[in-house]
């Protein structure tokens, strides 16, 4: 009987597909491809991979990547059994394109599409379940965390024009997930309109869509630079004290 129900509610479930942009030049990393980089003796993809592999609501894993690591990642997945990828393609100039490439290579019946950073590897499984289930009732939702600093805006010469207040503001994080013909299509008009998007949700919201926030998660941070890698070497640590 619970398997029964258990099948049920997979055939209502609208099928995602995570895509996985990790094509960028790593340029605040020294030189080193971040996504390679050892995280606690794990690539940090892998740990990326492993997250949404391990994701109950997503069904397939595409990820883009710069062609001279194509072989290289497809290696990872296979080695760490990241079964739920299903390609590994070529990522564009920008992360637009990289994106988009990616959603193009989704299955036919993939309702639902989930961007996540690929050096974001702290991301949990359920954090990754509770972002598409909230994107599958409002059509597009990402993660956020309120901001902990002050944020000030500047004119050219430094001299601050203007405080913020940081009650309202939010630090967007990924996976950012949404309807899938939506952001083909907020994609596509962005690269086209040539607009300077820094996220996908960006490109939903040049369309007059409403996006939605659900709260993230203050570990979910990105490897930008070697300073990230020692915090994330630290959430780890303490995540096994905790366990």
């Amino acid at each position: 009987m619970l398997s029964f129900l258990k099948k049920a509610r997979e055939a209502v479930r609208p099928r995602c597909a995570a895509l996985v942009p990790a094509a960028g030049e790593s340029r605040r990393m020294g030189g080193s491809n971040k996504m390679l980089e050892l995280l606690d003796g794990v690539p940090v993809l892998v740990r990326t991979l492993t997250a949404l592999q391990l994701a109950r609501q997503i069904d397939e894993i595409i990820v883009a990547t710069r062609e001279e690591d194509l072989v290289d990642v497809s290696r990872l997945c296979r080695d760490y059994g990241i079964s739920k990828c299903t390609k590994v393609v070529r990522g564009g100039e920008t992360r637009a394109h990289s994106v988009l490439l990616a959603a193009l290579e989704t299955s036919p019946e993939v309702q639902l599409l989930a961007v996540h950073d690929g050096a974001r590897p702290l991301l949990t499984p359920e954090m990754a379940d509770e972002v598409i289930a909230a994107a599958a009732r409002c059509s597009a939702a990402v993660p956020a965390v309120p901001l902990k600093d002050t944020v000030k805006t500047c004119r050219s010469d430094s001299a601050v024009e203007e405080t913020l207040d940081r009650d309202r503001l939010r630090a967007v994080q990924t996976p950012q997930v949404f309807d899938a013909s939506l952001l083909k299509a907020a994609l596509q008009s962005a690269i086209e309109g040539n607009l300077p998007i820094t996220d996908d949700a960006s490109a939903v919201e040049h369309l007059g869509k409403v996006v939605f926030l659900v709260d993230g998660d203050e570990e979910n941070i990105k490897i930008t630079t070697p300073l990230d890698l020692i915090v994330a070497e630290a959430i780890l640590q303490n995540r096994k004290e905790r366990s």
